[in-house]
């Protein structure tokens, strides 16, 4: 293993399976288990490596073969009774041995049942698609088998929080006679129930599932490559060397790296430990305040669920259900995402200009010439899975052209050479990152199946419309809380389906554009990272910077207000996804870019030099001006000109300081 790619590596995650039975040779049960699990992980990756050149076999098998691997990787990787895998089932003297052979036990009962669910399905897999809506009393057995199944695995590797949003849905369908409200209504009866989640496609198996088996996982997998052949210290250096002689490097480097990583991780927490621990004590070095330091990596590090190309890999979902390409979805996510960190940049540079934070010494920089010729070849790799994206190739094909570029690419240089033991141990570190999105995607199949046929979906629509009265801020206030509290504690690709099956169609049926529709519930979902009261990605960031959890993540909202507003600005002006003419693209991008500067300033209370509590709410007040969409009018001004008023108040309130002569530009 190359000391580049090792050092990378290390800084991802723990070492991987088969890199420990290779450094531990001796033979033991857990040892079988973790070679049980590496096989079957790299199994699956070449499975879906071939399907994605050569096609996929009949669905519901193709299904249910991914998700058998992800179920079983599940019980395996997170065992009962036990922290991790390998930890030893039996300790001299200790009394909590028979409790974990008990856990060990049941583990490989639940592994047995998850074979013996996925025997049943694909013995005859035409016969069981022909007892569909005429079940054998049989298929409603292994129906909830399974289902159980999906709730445990859910619980291992998601978390409670699913697994009691996804049982309220559940229990509601079944019991809905017993509710009040728009809950109310006639329940279902648990052979339909089956019918519907085992099955048919709209339950486990639905679009969710589908996708993560035909598109995520093939992602995942090449951000595991990327990052095996050394990306992830690439990224930062590069981060690093670009802003690191600014005022507030260090803080402004956790915004670029966290970009940078974000286009190929799907997970906040995940960016926030590989790039937090470097940038948060670097932050804290140069004297940025610990919770901020905490703050600026949580809200980089979630940014990257918003950043094209992979965004937590929701795009793909998201491509799905309105049924475009998934090209134009990331499209339209990209002015969105830089808005939301060129906001970053701005907040990050007034508080290092407010509490005088210098820079890095340029001595103790890595050169930006030195870092591009090191890894200018890990860059080409991803812009050829982009370029084949752009040129019509399907999501498929285009991450195995881009993976295998990848691994040619990488004999450029020496410090990135992947050795076979590299590729295998990444093609499993890809498998195990996508347990946790395969298994959210089962769970939110069990959601979407059970609003389906309880007919939720339907009344809650229409309730939010009859509670807002019509009026559309109120609509999306109503909706935007409903996403933030249901993606509490849930991973992005299961908080977008979730708000997709109950928030999307509220707005849709208001008049919104479906895109904007469809990327303001989920922005509202994947904002709870940073949100309290279960803000995961502050809370991490808290871990490193060693500050109180919650003070961190209330800083993390007023570091991250842009990803609060940017959905609220794109809903009324669908222009910044790129819908409209391009003109119009441009200038309200300029507008809503210009618009965040002045609340950035407003907030942050500093602009060479300190600015007054009045002055502070003009500069608020004419943000929210600027940041009006320029085709909807205000007290019966155009909006163009309500913007241009905007623009007039925030450089009449600013241009004092601008031409104050003991003013310091300072180098952004």
């Amino acid at each position: 293993m190359n000391e580049t790619a090792q050092l990378t590596y290390h800084e991802k995650q723990e070492l991987g399976f088969l890199e420990r039975l290779l450094i531990d040779r001796r033979f033991s049960a857990l040892n079988a288990l973790m070679f049980f699990c590496v096989v079957i992980s790299v199994g699956l990756a070449c499975f879906h490596l071939f399907t994605a050149v050569f096609g996929t076999p009949e669905g519901r098998s193709f299904r249910s073969v991914h998700l058998t691997v992800m179920l079983t990787l599940a019980i395996l990787m997170k065992p009962l009774f036990r922290t991790t895998m390998r930890q030893p089932v039996f300790v001299d003297g200790d009394p909590g041995n028979h409790q974990r052979l008990a856990g060990l036990v049941i583990d490989l009962i639940l592994v047995g049942l998850v074979l013996f669910v996925q025997l049943w399905t694909i013995w005859d897999v035409t016969a069981f698609h022909m007892r569909y809506g005429e079940k054998d009393p049989s298929d409603l057995i292994v129906g909830g088998i399974l289902i159980a199944l999906v709730f445990e695995a859910t619980r291992r590797v998601v978390g409670w929080s699913m697994v009691l949003i996804t049982g309220f849905f559940m229990f509601h369908a079944l019991n809905s006679d017993h509710f009040f409200g728009f809950f109310y209504g006639p329940p279902v009866r648990w052979a339909k129930f089956v019918d519907t989640l085992f099955m048919s496609s709209d339950g486990i198996f639905g679009i969710p599932l589908h996708v993560c088996a035909t598109y995520i996982i093939l992602f995942i997998i090449f951000g595991a490559v990327l990052i095996r052949s050394g990306a992830g210290k690439f990224f930062i250096d590069l981060a690093v060397s670009l802003t690191g002689h600014r005022i507030g490097g260090p803080a402004k480097a956790a915004a670029v790296a966290s970009g940078f990583m974000g286009t190929v991780s799907g997970s906040a927490v995940a960016n926030v430990v590989t790039t937090g621990s470097f940038t948060i004590p670097l932050m804290k070095r140069v004297g940025y305040r610990a919770k901020f330091a905490g703050a600026v990596e949580a809200c980089a590090s979630s940014g990257g669920q918003i950043t094209p190309p992979i965004m937590g890999a929701a795009a793909f979902i998201m491509a799905e259900f309105l049924g475009t390409s998934y090209v134009n979805i990331i499209i339209a996510a990209i002015i969105p995402a830089l808005l939301y960190f060129v906001t970053i940049y701005f907040m990050v540079h007034l508080e290092a200009d407010k509490h005088d934070i210098g820079s890095i010494p340029r001595e103790e920089l890595p050169k930006t010439w030195d870092v591009l010729r090191r890894g200018w070849h890990l860059l080409i790799a991803l812009l050829i899975l982009i370029g084949f994206l752009m040129y019509g190739y399907t999501p498929m094909k285009s991450a195995f052209f881009g993976l295998a570029a990848l691994v040619a690419l990488s004999f450029i240089n020496p410090a990135t050479r992947m050795s076979p033991v590299d590729l295998l141990a990444a093609l499993e570190a890809g498998v195990r990152a996508t347990v946790p999105v395969a298994v959210a995607c089962a769970c939110a199949g069990l959601i979407i199946g059970s609003v389906f046929v309880s007919g939720l979906g339907l009344k809650f629509t229409q309730s939010v419309i009859d509670l807002s009265g019509g009026n559309l801020l109120i609509l999306l206030s109503l909706t935007g809380l409903a996403s933030i509290i249901l993606g509490m504690g849930i991973t992005t690709t299961a908080v977008y389906i979730t708000v997709a099956a109950l928030i999307v169609p509220a707005l849709v049926k208001a008049g919104i554009e479906p895109i904007a529709a469809h990327m303001f519930a989920f922005y509202f979902g994947v904002v709870s990272s940073i949100t309290p009261p279960v803000a995961l990605a502050a809370f991490a960031a808290a871990a490193i910077a060693k500050t109180p959890p919650m003070a961190t993540s209330i800083e993390a909202t007023r570091v991250g207000i842009a990803k609060y507003l940017a959905p609220l600005i794109f809903v009324y002006n669908p222009s910044l996804l790129f819908i409209g003419p391009l003109w119009m693209t441009i200038a309200s991008s300029l507008l809503a870019l210009a618009g965040l500067g002045v609340l950035s300033v407003s907030m942050e209370g500093w602009y060479r030099g300190a600015v007054d509590p009045a002055r502070r709410a003009l500069l608020a007040g004419a943000a929210f001006l600027m940041l009006y969409p320029p085709t909807h009018e205000l007290l019966g001004l155009n909006g163009w000109l309500v913007s241009a008023i905007g623009i007039a108040a925030a450089a009449a309130l600013l241009a004092p300081r601008l031409m104050a002569s003991g003013a310091k530009p300072g180098k952004v």
